[in-house]
């Protein structure tokens, strides 16, 4: 091994560590707790953040009462997917600067270990949840699941990419995964519409 790798391997450790640390973390976060409720201060500006630097500036929040409603909401991303490509040019963007920082099989397994952390917290909230609100549509549950896992995915993204600092409003990604966890359900961008139980 030359010292140019072993200088590589010792800048990636720090990202790692932060990647792995935020994974360990997510079975704490409070996850689909304040589905329904009012946005608190904090979240709407979670919401702007995450408009605005996907680039819907004339988009709000719509907050869902229900599991119900949220179904509605989520069906209506398949025939409106502005949002999801927009999160797919950052996810590309982001994927791009993480290898610039982290070799690809360092990328590889820190994503598979948080997908692993957030499906195990996902499936626990969701049944918990779902159960106290009488909800038993399992492809619901399974929608909620794979959001959180992927907003998840999103914002372990954003710490590889080294893209997490405190400057500013924060990465698109990492206010979507502050909503979750701060207890909401962020479905998903319809329109004008934010939907988020």
């Amino acid at each position: 091994m030359t010292d140019p790798d072993i200088e590589r391997l010792l800048d990636e450790i720090p990202l790692l560590y932060k990647a792995r640390a935020f994974a360990d973390a997510i079975q704490d976060a409070r996850v689909f707790t304040r589905l329904g409720e009012p946005l608190s201060v904090p979240e709407k500006a979670l919401v702007r953040s995450y408009l605005d630097g996907l680039g819907f500036p004339d988009a709000d929040a719509a907050v869902l009462g229900s599991w119900e409603e949220a179904a509605g909401a989520a069906e209506a991303l398949d025939v409106d997917p502005q949002g999801w490509e927009a999160e797919e040019m950052l996810r590309a963007g982001l994927i791009s600067r993480a290898l610039d920082q982290v070799d690809e099989a360092g990328v590889e397994a820190l994503l598979a270990y948080v997908a692993m952390k957030a499906g195990e917290a996902a499936q626990d909230a969701v049944a918990y949840f779902s159960a106290l609100a009488d909800m038993r549509d399992e492809s619901l549950q399974n929608a909620a699941a794979g959001t959180l896992v992927q907003a998840a995915n999103g914002a372990a993204l954003v710490i590889l990419a080294g893209d997490d600092g405190e400057d500013g409003d924060p990465h698109p990604f990492l206010a979507r995964w502050r909503l979750f966890a701060r207890g909401r359900w962020p479905v998903g961008l319809a329109g004008n519409s934010y939907n988020i139980l």
